[in-house]
């Protein structure tokens, strides 16, 4: 019981460390797993991760697979249903506890000038990072004349969300279908 408490208190700690991701901790949890408590071979810790980025779904799934892992080395399916449960929720409770209070202090102090310069503030970045996306999803195209058609058509739709009401979706099933069809 030591263990599965030690192993929860861990992932609350790493949770309050993880920004930009759970997998931004990942050296840490090798370190403390592997190297430390020699609960996870080198190829298990390596396998959760790459099978769980290959998986569809978000990417903190490797957490559920290393708890799984501990807990099928540890002996039992329970077990390993056990490992899921306390490394996900060591992983998950802090920082969306800590997401959850601070949208509610948001909304009820969205009159604040602070909370409106910052919300203000983040727009630009918001912006900002969407473009560079496109810029990078846009540069990796497999020649260059077709370029151009991929520009045109993020251009397009930026102008077709920004201006009417149609739906993001409709957007992405129609870029999807001209992809489909090689015209883009």
């Amino acid at each position: 019981m030591a263990d599965w408490l030690d192993l929860f208190a861990h992932y609350l700690l790493l949770s309050l460390m993880s920004i930009g991701g759970a997998i931004s901790t990942t050296s840490e949890m090798h370190r403390y797993l592997v190297d430390t408590h020699h609960w996870l071979t080198p190829e298990q810790f390596n396998a959760s991760i790459a099978i769980a980025q290959a998986a569809p779904g978000p990417n903190v799934l490797f957490v559920a697979l290393m708890g799984w892992n501990v807990g099928l080395n540890a002996g039992s399916m329970f077990a390993a249903f056990a490992g899921v449960l306390v490394t996900m929720t060591g992983i998950m409770l802090p920082s969306t506890t800590i997401t959850y209070l601070a949208a509610q202090w948001g909304y009820r102090n969205r009159d604040l000038r602070a909370v409106r310069a910052f919300k203000q503030g983040m727009a630009p970045i918001v912006i900002g990072l969407l473009v560079a996306t496109g810029w990078i999803l846009g540069a990796a195209s497999q020649s260059a004349d077709s370029n151009w058609r991929l520009w045109l058509l993020g251009v397009i739709s930026g102008l077709i969300v920004w201006r009417t009401r149609i739906h993001l979706l409709w957007l992405l099933g129609i870029g999807a279908l001209l992809g489909w069809l090689q015209l883009i």
